[in-house]
Parts: structure tokens; C-alpha cells; sequence
């Protein structure tokens, strides 16, 4: 059933839902306290295998391939809704199992994500856990804790954004070491802090591979701007749907649920994506001169990525929620593969409380 082989331990299966076919992946017992992973860009649930199998025995793993993701029916992401599409792709999916409580465990998107499903779930959700999210304010394009726009057309955000080279050699399914922005060469440098390298590089790298490049999905569609960088965000794909231009008031609905339960995020000190100082921003890279144009510190600041969900969170405890905050040392964007010993000890006791 799945492309990429699985782990010892790991089944899957075509799950059919009203919203559309999605490939997902399963350990333990169904009759276990269910734990949802959701996986990051430029991923798939591969990715979670390992940490899916670290779980105890009490707990039944779920982890679906979003849509434009994996071995899941491929529909587009409409980016308009922001995380909207994914968000009610897996209540679906959760209906359809027949599953009403649950833990939810999201990285990077998948982060983000989780955020989206906190007001959507209503009570369903025991414990979230963020793997290395992404802003609430979403991803580039903005400035200060509020999420500020640096234009009212969120130029610098978007699918035009993205690296060419990376997506041609992503639709060519390019497994070589001979380009900087080669997928294996990006996911070694940025994903995790290196030197590391994953004991399934591999299959990983198949996971990456995975997503679905195309114009209405990755990078997605563009719109001109007059503004630098000269791109703003377009309407489908991961990319637009990560835009601050579609985020509306998914912050307010967060900080204002009425089910919150309590969120640990966790994330790695020198994470070179999400971060205050990230090298996939355009403000930070125009900082570093290694975009040009630049307009200025006032005008596009880097994204204070971090601030940012810290600022969200402390709005979430002020109205009611919980939420801690861990920083792993010497560790990149992917936490729970770096290190899983210590992000297995933290996520275990947050869910088992």
C-alpha cells in the first residue's frame, strides 16, 4: 500500500473519507489512547515512523499523508483557507475512524496545522504537542510579535518564494549529492543540524520526494507585486496556504477557544527554517545581502518566527490554556528525529498527564 517501505511494527492502509482517499499509517492497538501525527513540508508520515513506535503500549498511532502529500489522493490545497483544507481533511479522517478524543502531535505545517485544529476539534483533543511549528502569523511577510504585514499585499510570502532549482530537481526526483539546493542536500542541511545524518536518509528522502509538484500545488502560483520582492502570495499549494495573507483571525481563534488543552512545543536551538533568524526568509536573507533589493530593516524586518508563537502562546495561557516551551541543544528543525530520546521522554509525560 505504501511507496515507501515501512518500519517493522508499521501498517498502513487507503483510508476513504467524505473529503478524499487518504494513506495512512498505524502502530499499536486500535483500542489504545489515539495519538494523531501530523508531518511538516516537503515530507510525509514517514517521517513519524520511529517516533510512532517509541510510544507505549496504551497509545494507538495514526499518521495520514496530507493532501498533496505521500500516497494520499492528490486534490489541491485551497490556500485561501490557510490551514483550512488539511483541518478538515483529518476531522474527516478522524470521523471516519470513529475516533472522538485523541492526542495531536504536529511538525513544522504540521504544527501549524495542529494550532488550526485547537478551535475546530472543539473538546476532542486531550494534549497538543508542536515539533518545531510554524508562526501562527505564518511564514514570511510579516514583522514584530503581532505579526505586523510589511506590506498590505504580504509581498515576500507565498509560492513565488520559493527556490526553483529545488523544485525542478523535487519533480525530477533527484536523489543525487551534485547541488547545494538538491533535495538530499537540503534536507542534510537544514532539516537537522549537521552533521547529523537519519539512519532511513533514505526513505526520508523518498518522503520529501513525495509531495506533488505542480502549479496548484508545490511551489503553487504567484501574483505580481510592486513590491519587493516583486511576488506575493497566489491561491493553491502549501506555500500560499502558509501566506500571512490568508491567516485572518485563526490567531484570535486559538487564543479564544473554548476547549483549550494544554500544548508543549518543542523545538531545536539552531533550527536554521523556523526561527527568528531563518534562512528560508526574505527578510533575514535581504539582512544578509544574499537577496537583492532589500528594502530596509523598517520596512522588511526578519520574521520573529519564535517571538511570535511565544507571543500566541502567552495569549493562549492568559485565556485559559497551558503551554511550555523546551529547547533542545545542538539540534536543527526536526527535534524528534535528532534527538529522540529526550523529545520521546517530554512528549510521553505531556500526554500521559
Amino acid at each position: 500500500m505504501s511507496s515507501i517501505p515501512l518500519m517493522s511494527g508499521i501498517s498502513s492502509r487507503m483510508v476513504e473519507t467524505p473529503r478524499l482517499t487518504q494513506h495512512v499509517r498505524f502502530s499499536g492497538s486500535s483500542e489504545g489512547e489515539a495519538v494523531l501525527f501530523v508531518h511538516g513540508n516537503a515530507s510525509s508520515a514517514t517521517y513519524w515512523e520511529e517516533t510512532m513506535l517509541a510510544l507505549p503500549e496504551k497509545y494507538y498511532a495514526i499518521a495520514p499523508d496530507l493532501r498533496g502529500y505521500g500516497d494520499t489522493e492528490f486534490k489541491p490545497v485551497d490556500a485561501t483557507r490557510a490551514m483550512g483544507d488539511w483541518v478538515d481533511d483529518l476531522l474527516s479522517l478522524m470521523s471516519t475512524l470513529g475516533i472522538d478524543r485523541y492526542h495531536v502531535v504536529g511538525h513544522s505545517l504540521g504544527g501549524s496545522i495542529a494550532m488550526g485544529l485547537i478551535p475546530a476539534a472543539g473538546g476532542a483533543i486531550l494534549t497538543v504537542t508542536l515539533a518545531a511549528p510554524g508562526s501562527p502569523y505564518g511564514f514570511c511577510g510579516t514583522k514584530d510579535e503581532n505579526g505586523t504585514p510589511c506590506y498590505d499585499d504580504f509581498a515576500g510570502s507565498g509560492g513565488g518564494i520559493v527556490n526553483g532549482d529545488f523544485t525542478q530537481r523535487m519533480a525530477a526526483g533527484d536523489r543525487s549529492e551534485e547541488s547545494p539546493t538538491g533535495p538530499r542536500n537540503v534536507m542534510n542541511a537544514f532539516y537537522w543540524k549537521p552533521p547529523f545524518r537519519a539512519a532511513r536518509e533514505e526513505e526520508l528522502l523518498s518522503g520529501l520526494l513525495s509531495e506533488r509538484v505542480s502549479a496548484d500545488n508545490y511551489p503553487g502560483d504567484l501574483t505580481p507585486s510592486a513590491n519587493w520582492p516583486n511576488v506575493a502570495a497566489g491561491v493553491w499549494g502549501p506555500a500560499n496556504a502558509l501566506s500571512p495573507k490568508y491567516v485572518g483571525d485563526s490567531v484570535e481563534r486559538l487564543v479564544n477557544a473554548a476547549h483549550k488543552p494544554p500544548i508543549l512545543w518543542i523545538r531545536g536551538a539552531d533550527d536554521q527554517i523556523v526561527s527568528d533568524t531563518s534562512l528560508f526568509d526574505l527578510g533575514f536573507l535581504g539582512q544578509l545581502g544574499a537577496v537583492p533589493g532589500w528594502p530596509s530593516e523598517e520596512v522588511f524586518p526578519p520574521q520573529p518566527m519564535n517571538s511570535q508563537i511565544r507571543a500566541v502562546l502567552n495569549r493562549y495561557v492568559a485565556n485559559g490554556g497551558q503551554f511550555r516551551e523546551e529547547v533542545f541543544a545542538d539540534t536543527g528543525h526536526t527535534p524528534y528525529i535528532e534527538q529522540p530520546e529526550p523529545f520521546n521522554a517530554l512528549f510521553h509525560a505531556h500526554i500521559s498527564g
